[in-house]
């Protein structure tokens, strides 16, 4: 069900202001845990200042990082021993620097994979699928296996998605063949199972998203020089019908509304999937694919602003419809995750829909995500009432500590404890006879570095 209006009445506006200016938001408004944080390549994995702009991140509640690898990018020739992480052919310096930076400052890495080098396709664009299968899930594995956690130095990382709006021509082509027949959905049917295969073979803890449509499509092969495109319902129910034991553990969604000034309660036609249309999408997707309660990670979303995009809304008005579409995430127990695409309006990017302007200044929406996502923070578990333990995570002391190391665990002031430092960078916590139904964790590296938790039980 969307949870819409209660959370609007319980958050006051933001104006602009100081960065420590957080806005305040009832946790009983908003009851579930998310992984809430930004997709902005430029800003946070390429430009000179991106340090400076994860703190930013960080600052606004970030708990993930979404990130594109580009295959034909980062393997532009083919690898001597593909499955091998450290190919010399394999150029991952900037995701090696990002997935660090971001352990250092305790947020996940989502990573979606996509673009076919020249060697794999026939030598076509990026957006054409591998001749053969097994080429990308030679690079899933070795991409899920180099950030797994077992390598000192390469943190782990948790959480992958395969390619990138596969339902738009743009991103996967052809959708349809020379006879009007489609054929987008079972050519990703191939992709995703092997980036699936192959990051399972890499890192068998990892999770795996399928999916990445965008909210909307035509159906229909398009005339003269229009995009071809599929609808989201329709890619998700010919890919199962292409393949209906499709493994996945998520499937990832972009619900933008229908143009850039609606808002997140707006009525999306179906087949079409918006905020207001999740619930639908996820029933369907469990009839199509035969499953029980599917995931929906919501790996991009967003609201331009005026005046540098015209067709935006006004700064106010994101702050309210970034407010609304947590609250809609947080209210739906299928969602596990909303990205926010971008955090910083960048003049070589046409998406002005970042939480701070070209200038460095922050708009009012930044203030309102950093309430929410506070208060959906998902390093904070809740566990069912009489748990043995609690997965807690930790990764800025994996940051600083090796795998295996001693943290030293107090729970509410009780006696501590240590326990291992799992290679993921989390913990499990034996909670023992905690009663409490909100317990206080600290945890302490040898070094004397810490970091603070909550666990509700309940």
């Amino acid at each position: 069900m969307l949870v819409l209006a209660g959370v609007g009445a319980a958050l006051a506006l933001a104006l602009p202001g100081d960065e420590r200016e957080v806005v305040r938001l009832p946790e009983a408004e908003m009851p579930g845990r998310l992984l809430v944080g930004f997709q902005d390549d430029p800003s946070l994995r390429w430009d000179a200042d991106r340090a400076s702009m994860l703190d930013r991140a960080q600052r606004a509640g970030a708990t993930v990082i979404r990130t594109t690898v580009d295959w034909s990018v980062a393997a532009p020739r083919r690898p001597s021993s593909p499955r091998s992480p450290f190919d010399p052919a394999y150029r991952l310096a900037d995701v090696d620097d990002l997935a660090r930076q971001s352990q250092r400052r305790g947020m996940e890495l989502l990573i979606t994979i996509w673009g076919t080098p020249g060697w794999a396709n026939g030598g076509q664009e990026p957006n054409h699928a591998p001749a053969r299968a097994d080429d990308l899930a030679d690079f899933a594995q070795a991409l899920a296996d180099r950030y797994s956690g077992r390598h000192p130095g390469y943190p782990a990382v948790r959480l992958f998605s395969a390619w990138n709006e596969p339902n738009l021509e743009l991103f996967l082509a052809p959708q349809f063949d020379v006879q009007g027949r489609s054929v987008a959905p079972a050519a990703y049917a191939r992709i995703a199972e092997a980036t699936y295969d192959g990051v399972k073979r890499g890192n068998s803890d990892a999770l795996v998203a399928i999916g990445e449509t965008s909210a909307r499509g035509r159906d229909t092969p398009a005339s003269g020089p229009a995009q071809e495109s599929h609808s989201p319902g329709t890619f998700a129910r010919l890919l199962a019908d292409a393949d209906p034991e499709l493994p996945f553990d998520a499937w990832a969604q972009h619900p933008y509304p229908t143009r850039p000034n609606n808002p997140p309660a707006e009525p999306v036609r179906w087949p079409g999937v918006g905020l207001t249309s999740l619930e639908r999408f996820g029933n369907a997707l469990e009839d199509w694919f035969g499953r029980e309660e599917v995931p929906l990670w919501l790996t991009e979303y967003g609201h331009e602003t005026q005046p540098v995009e015209e067709l935006g809304v006004p700064a106010l008005d994101q702050a309210r419809y970034a407010r609304e579409a947590l609250g809609a995430a947080a209210g739906n127990p299928r969602v596990r995750m909303l990205v926010w695409f971008v955090l910083r309006d960048s003049p070589g990017n046409p998406w002005q829909s970042g939480l701070i302007d070209q200038s460095g200044e922050l708009k009012p929406a930044f203030h309102t995500f950093r309430g929410a996502a506070r208060v959906l923070d998902a390093r904070n578990p809740i566990v069912p009432t009489g748990s043995d333990s609690a997965l807690v995570p930790a990764l800025e002391l994996a940051y600083r500590v090796p795998s295996g190391s001693p943290i030293e665990v107090t729970l509410s002031g009780r006696r501590a404890r240590s326990v291992p430092l799992r290679a993921d960078g989390w913990l499990e916590v034996p909670l023992g006879d905690v009663a409490d139904d909100l317990v206080e964790l600290e945890a302490v590296d040898v070094h004397g570095n810490a970091v603070s938790r909550r666990i509700r039980l309940g």
